[in-house]
């Protein structure tokens, strides 16, 4: 039996970085959290503890703060391409860079006054290797929420199913989202609000009889109205809300007063894909 290294890959994870653009009295603000993967020619440092081909993750973390000064930051999608370019232009032993932002926004309150929006984080993951350029936006942590139009009955049962059918529910979920686009020449940010509108779009205007197909609706409305994307994938967890029993206390409850559930919850994972779509250059998230 043979001992082999297997797939591998090292790098700077969650470096912080906030950039002010200073355009005379008004300010722009930027604020990322940036990781950083390199794969390549590396086995020796593994096999021998041989570290020439090594570049220093502190020196990844260097670059990061460098670019920002030296070429700003613009969309997450860009500084991240930037950077993955720059790891594999400038380290022959390096094959692959998987660059990923965590962008969070601020809202502005004055020429340089901000607030920052909790609603939700942008996302962007970039991978640059010999086989091409890949660029997949996201967003994580956006809750949405439907009063009713959603249904849930006719479902399978057994000997241990209790769950009453529901002709009318809160539709609550805390949307994971990423979509992959078929090329790189893109406008970033105009892509990124208007996929984003898309999905919110499609998750108000669906009478939903079930999450999956509420998955559904969002990712084909991104990609009907966006030709950029190839494939969106969604993780929509069921953030359910159980109708409070009243009748003790002679109260009717219709559909007024409802507690909010934590765990467990259900978890509907889904992608909605072009048949006619450029294959990925790299695996991704889901």
């Amino acid at each position: 039996m043979a001992i082999v290294l297997g797939p591998n890959r090292y790098g700077k994870a969650e470096t912080r970085l906030v950039r002010v653009h200073r355009d005379g009295d008004t300010h722009g603000l930027v604020d990322f959290t940036v990781s950083v993967a390199l794969s390549g020619d590396l086995a020796a440092t593994h096999l021998t503890g041989d570290n020439a081909g090594v570049l220093p993750t502190d020196t990844m973390k260097n670059t990061v703060y460098a670019f920002a000064k030296k070429h700003g930051t613009g969309e997450p999608e860009e500084f991240a391409l930037l950077l993955a370019r720059h790891f594999v232009a400038s380290q022959p032993q390096v094959h692959g860079a998987k660059v990923s932002v965590e962008a969070i926004g601020w809202e502005r309150l004055g020429p340089h006054s901000f607030r920052r929006r909790g609603d939700h984080t942008r996302t962007a993951v970039v991978t640059v290797t010999g086989d091409g350029e890949q660029v997949v936006s996201g967003v994580t942590g956006l809750v949405l929420l439907n009063t009713t139009d959603s249904e849930f009955h006719g479902f399978v049962r057994d000997e241990y199913t209790t769950l009453p059918e529901a002709t009318d529910r809160i539709l609550a979920t805390a949307v994971d989202a990423r979509w992959r686009h078929s090329g790189v020449d893109v406008a970033w940010g105009e892509s990124f609000d208007a996929s984003l509108a898309a999905m919110t779009g499609a998750f108000v205007g669906t009478y939903s009889y079930s999450l999956q197909q509420t998955l559904y609706a969002m990712g084909r409305r991104v990609l009907q109205e966006r030709p950029e994307v190839a494939e969106v994938r969604l993780a929509l967890p069921n953030k359910h809300h159980y109708l409070v029993d009243l009748a003790p206390f002679g109260l009717v409850n219709e559909g007024e007063v409802f507690i909010a559930g934590d765990r467990p919850y259900g978890l509907i994972e889904g992608s909605v894909v072009r048949d006619d779509a450029v294959a990925a250059v790299a695996e991704w998230w889901l």
